[in-house]
């Protein structure tokens, strides 16, 4: 992790993930359910957190780090207020996607897998949403933006500013 940053979880953080790993009885095979609902709360998953779930559900660390590390849906990182995702699937790739995600390096001064300095905005590539007819897809949250231009990237934007 770059920067080793170490955080210091609040009483109420270590609370929250003492009771979703206990609504999930505390059963290791849930390790991924219980990380999807960690980081629904927490918006990531640093390693302070991965090691509180490893106490809680008696497994090690290293097995909560493989399984954040190798699905592409966890982050370690904390994502924007306002998280983008840009499809470069093959459809979206073949329409143009490289050329959407360049403008958008353009105009938020970051690079994939960073976050603004105000932290309004992160960018990400997917492999795939499942919306191939609509390509190049973007995604800002839950919000999906089909047929995106390089030119409608200042647009799109603006709704967020």
């Amino acid at each position: 992790m770059e920067g080793n940053i170490t955080i210091k979880l609040q009483q109420k953080s270590i609370d929250k993930i003492k009771e979703i790993c206990a609504a999930f009885d505390n059963d290791s095979g849930e390790l991924i359910n219980v990380l999807h609902k960690t980081q629904e709360h927490f918006g990531y998953l640093p390693a302070e957190v991965q090691e509180l779930v490893a106490s809680e559900l008696n497994c090690s660390v290293a097995k909560v780090y493989g399984v954040v590390t190798f699905y592409s849906f966890f982050t370690m990182i904390p994502k924007g207020e306002f998280p983008i995702s840009v499809c470069t699937g093959t459809a979206c790739y073949v329409r143009g996607a490289d050329k959407v995600v360049e403008e958008i390096v353009k105009e938020l001064g970051i690079k994939v897998g960073e976050t603004t300095a105000d932290g309004k905005f992160s960018l990400s590539c997917l492999r795939c949403v499942g919306a191939c007819g609509l390509a190049p897809v973007v995604m800002v949250g839950d919000r999906t933006y089909g047929r995106v231009a390089p030119e409608k990237v200042k647009e799109i934007l603006a709704e967020y500013k």
